[in-house]
């Protein structure tokens, strides 16, 4: 029926008007009145705190002059074990490195690999979801249970195994973070892909001879994405304390580069009379997941009333 349909040039000019109309917009829309915008911050401090605290550590990552002029390698030995002060604001280390200098240049090491751990998650979970969802038959059962394998085994014993496997270093420990949740991508992509493709523009739009490239190009990945890109902003924070959990056990860049799970691991054998060491880089950690936590539920609720 689907080719006698396309061959009929009224019926095709029909029922790709009807592709257009029926096509929801991707996303949420782009013009904002400012008016309503502020009043959407006004009621949500914490949102405004999280967005704040977020612009200061990608700041930090990529700009950390800007917030201190010291050098985070640089140790002065009659300065060591200083509490927190106007001088120090995050007090100094055993060999009189100033603390705060550190948790800012190594903003830029564990945001550089929160960055690369997301990413791939995003592509690697993402295709294989994508693929799952629309090609469907065998190629679903044999991708969904490769999922299901990863899902079988617990995220942090996944990573510990892959990053053992690949070796030390700041990418590495990045690389095997994604990899770890590539699954739960993959599961929400497949979801929304079909829920997408049982939309009447996309019937509409294979019923008037469209290629199948041009269906998920202009309709189904523009449709499906949204939800994954929130479970990436969510999946932010939980690979912030995946890569500094493994840094935390010497899995990261090698001593002295400043990442933010080797501080606290650093910190820990002077708890008794340097408790800051510890205390505020894992503050730090702890502040920046629970503002993109935040922001990914803003994000999920939007997206929630634009559907």
């Amino acid at each position: 029926m689907s080719r006698s349909l396309a061959a009929d040039p009224a019926t095709r000019a029909g029922l790709e008007a009807q592709v257009e109309a029926t096509a929801p917009t991707p996303g949420p829309r782009l013009g904002v009145d400012v008016r309503r915008l502020s009043r959407f911050f006004l009621r949500r401090p914490g949102l405004v705190l999280s967005l704040i605290v977020v612009a200061l550590v990608a700041l930090a990552a990529f700009w950390p002059t800007l917030f201190t002029g010291r050098d985070p390698l640089l140790g002065v030995p009659a300065d060591n074990f200083q509490p927190p002060s106007a001088h120090h604001w995050f007090g100094t280390d055993e060999l009189g490195r100033d603390t705060y200098a550190r948790v800012v240049h190594g903003a830029a090491l564990s945001l550089k690999a929160t960055l690369i751990a997301v990413a791939v998650a995003f592509v690697v979970g993402g295709t294989l979801g994508l693929v799952a969802g629309f090609v469907g038959r065998w190629v679903e059962d044999v991708l969904m249970r490769f999922v299901d394998v990863l899902l079988s085994i617990p995220a942090l014993f996944l990573s510990l195994a892959l990053v053992t496997a690949l070796g030390y270093g700041t990418v590495k420990v990045a690389v095997a973070v994604g990899i770890a949740s590539v699954a739960s991508f993959a599961r929400v992509m497949r979801a929304e892909v079909l829920r997408v493709r049982q939309a009447v523009f996309v019937e509409a739009a294979r019923s008037s001879g469209t290629r199948w490239y041009s269906v998920l190009g202009r309709h189904v990945l523009p449709n499906a994405t949204g939800p994954v890109i929130v479970l990436a902003t969510l999946d932010f924070g939980t690979a912030v304390l995946a890569v500094s959990s493994l840094s935390f056990l010497g899995y990261g860049a090698a001593p002295p580069a400043p990442e933010w799970g080797t501080l606290v691991s650093d910190g820990r054998n002077y708890l008794a009379n340097a408790w800051w060491l510890s205390t505020l880089p894992g503050l730090t950690v702890a502040a920046t997941v629970l503002a993109t936590n935040r922001i990914a539920r803003a994000l999920d609720g939007e997206w929630a009333n634009q559907r």
